[in-house]
Parts: structure tokens; sequence; C-alpha cells
């Protein structure tokens, strides 16, 4: 993340996101598929290429690719196998929805994972960070569905709808987005423009 400044000089917090260039490795069809859809590589993949993978590639007539995904399209999108798609399908005022993995946690308490207050910090209360009371007695003689316990945190599947797109960069593939976007640095992204599903 970084920050720069608008037309007013104030001060715009921003994640810099590398978007592209993507290229389209199969087109699929409602005729040879069922569905109509685009696969796009990111990345080249240098090594540790299986003889399957090399083969999709090959016979697409693209090189194999280290991040492959499947979008949604509609049956007249224009895009065939080798095309490449740039940063410079997003301007400046978009709306974009971010989707990525969350950072891993690993295993954490409930204060942490959900909010809870804990109990009181003074000496002897003997209640500090520990979730309380979990059910009742003989009747359920059970532990509620979906009660908030300790557990992983992290590590999953996370979309940050209706993100302003604040600048893009097409030299460097570079595009602004106000606010943080899921995951790690270095981690991958999915950017699609808001409310086009598939875009």
């Amino acid at each position: 993340m970084t920050r720069v400044f608008d037309s007013e000089g104030l001060s715009v917090p921003v994640t810099a996101v590398e978007a592209g260039p993507c290229w389209v490795i199969q087109r699929k069809t409602v005729e040879n598929d069922g569905y109509c859809a685009v696969q796009l590589g990111f990345g080249e993949k240098k090594k540790g290429v299986n003889k399957p993978e090399a083969g999709h590639f090959k016979k697409h007539g693209v090189g194999p690719a280290r991040f492959v995904k499947e979008m949604r399209v509609e049956a007249d999108a224009e895009m065939n196998p080798g095309d490449v798609l740039t940063v410079s399908m997003f301007k400046e005022g978009d709306r974009v929805d971010v989707t990525g993995v969350s950072k891993g946690r690993g295993f954490q308490g409930v204060m942490k994972r959900h909010g809870f207050h804990g109990g009181r910090a003074s000496r002897g209360s003997m209640f500090h960070r520990a979730p309380g009371s979990i059910g009742a007695s003989a009747d359920p003689s059970r532990v509620f569905k979906r009660t908030r316990l300790p557990g992983r945190m992290g590590g999953e599947r996370v979309t940050r709808r209706n993100l302003l797109v604040v600048r893009v960069d097409s030299d460097n593939n570079i595009l602004l987005v106000k606010g943080d976007v899921p995951g790690a640095r270095g981690g991958h992204l999915i950017v699609k423009k808001s409310g086009e599903s598939g875009k």
C-alpha cells in the first residue's frame, strides 16, 4: 500500500496491483463445453510444467502460465486464444471487485477471531480471554451449530467490492485502487469491474 494526492491535495490510501498482462489460453463455448468462458493465464511458468499442462498450452498456441483462472463471459465477447488483456481495459473512476485469499492467522481465540470483549483484567478474576459458557445443561445436552468458538482464522477467499480505481499506469501494468485488498503482499488477485459478472 501507498498513498497518492488528488487534485485537491488530499491524501488517498491506495494499493498498487500488478494487473496483467493476462493472455487468453482457451475459449469455451456453449457448443463444445455447455457454457461460455475464457481461461486466462498470468505470469510465465519456467519450470515444473508437467506433460498434460504442456500439451494444453501448446494446443492453444500459448506459453505456460504460472496462474490460470477461468472466468465466465458473454457469448458475443470477442476473445480468442493468444489475445492479451492489459490494465488499459480499466480507467480512472471505475469501480472494481477484488478477490483474493486472506492472510492466514492460524488457530485463534474468540477475542481475536470474533471480537469478544473478554473478562476483567484485574487480579484474581480467573476469566480473561476465555469464551465463557457455550451451552445449557441436560437440555439440549449439546452445543448449538454456528456457535462462535476458537478455531482456524484467515486463509479464506474474500472479495472487496466496489473499490475505486484511482490511477491506471499502462506502461507498468499497475492499477491503483483505493483502500486495501485481501491477502498478503505478492499474492494473486482477481480484478473485475463491479456489477459486470465475468468482465
